[in-house]
């Protein structure tokens, strides 16, 4: 579904924060992508949506490159980032409208996604109010509900539980399955490792722009019969030493 091809990103400041990394995740795959604060990973999404600028190296989404077919590329996916950063003076059904005529997603699709996802993350009575009226939670909600609406083959969120409810989270997790089972991927970063670990098809860890792992659990746990936090923390320590 998307290739990640010697890409590295070195900021005006010489910072190399992405070095030669290499990573390719399959169509039904639910990927978790971890690291610790600064190690890579949201420049990485973030390189992988065209917000930033690769310094070397290609991203293909769908075998499009991002950088030489965008268009096509972010026809794609869609993209849930870690703060749920939203234009708020308008109101939150204007913004779903908004995403589905930018997807061509049909009017009756659209009505039919619109009311189903967000009945079951319970704002779909509050879609007539303006969205700066919703909690940081509420707008976390929107922002999926909108990333869901165009079907996408991939679906890229940054932190997406943060700020959910227990209840609203499990939804998530369910839909995230759900959308995989389809043949489409999610690729998701978390700092809940225990999610990741009972959820993910493959994990991968970055840490100082380089990717130090990049299995199964399964995998994982026969170099080191641990749990996801204890070989995390035991790859990134040793990567410091």
């Amino acid at each position: 579904m998307f290739k990640i091809q010697n890409v590295t990103k070195i900021y005006e400041n010489k910072k190399k924060a992405v070095d030669k990394l290499n990573l390719e995740v399959e169509n039904g795959e639910i990927f978790g992508f971890l690291g610790p604060n600064g190690a890579g990973k949201t420049t990485t999404i973030r390189m992988m949506t065209g917000i930033l600028d690769i310094t070397e190296g290609d991203i293909f989404i769908n075998q499009y490159n991002i950088k030489k077919d965008p268009i096509e590329a972010k026809k794609c996916f869609t993209f849930v980032p870690d703060h749920p950063e939203i234009f708020d003076s308008i109101k939150g059904i204007d913004y779903l409208n908004f995403i589905a005529d930018m997807y061509e997603v049909s009017l009756n699709e659209r009505k039919k996604l619109i009311e189903k996802y967000t009945k079951d993350f319970e704002i779909y009575k509050d879609l007539t109010d303006s969205i700066n009226s919703y909690s940081h939670g509420m707008k976390q909600k929107l922002l999926v509900t909108g990333a869901l609406l165009p079907k996408p083959k991939l679906l890229i969120l940054d932190e997406p539980l943060g700020g959910l409810d227990p209840r609203s989270s499990r939804i998530l997790k369910n839909i995230m399955k759900e959308h995989c089972s389809e043949g489409n991927t999610v690729f998701f970063s978390s700092h809940i490792l225990e999610i990741v670990e009972n959820l993910c098809d493959r994990i991968g860890i970055i840490d100082n722009g380089k990717l130090i792992a990049c299995d199964t659990m399964e995998n994982l746990r026969k170099k080191s019969d641990s749990t996801l936090e204890d070989i995390f923390l035991e790859l990134t320590e040793d990567e410091k030493i």
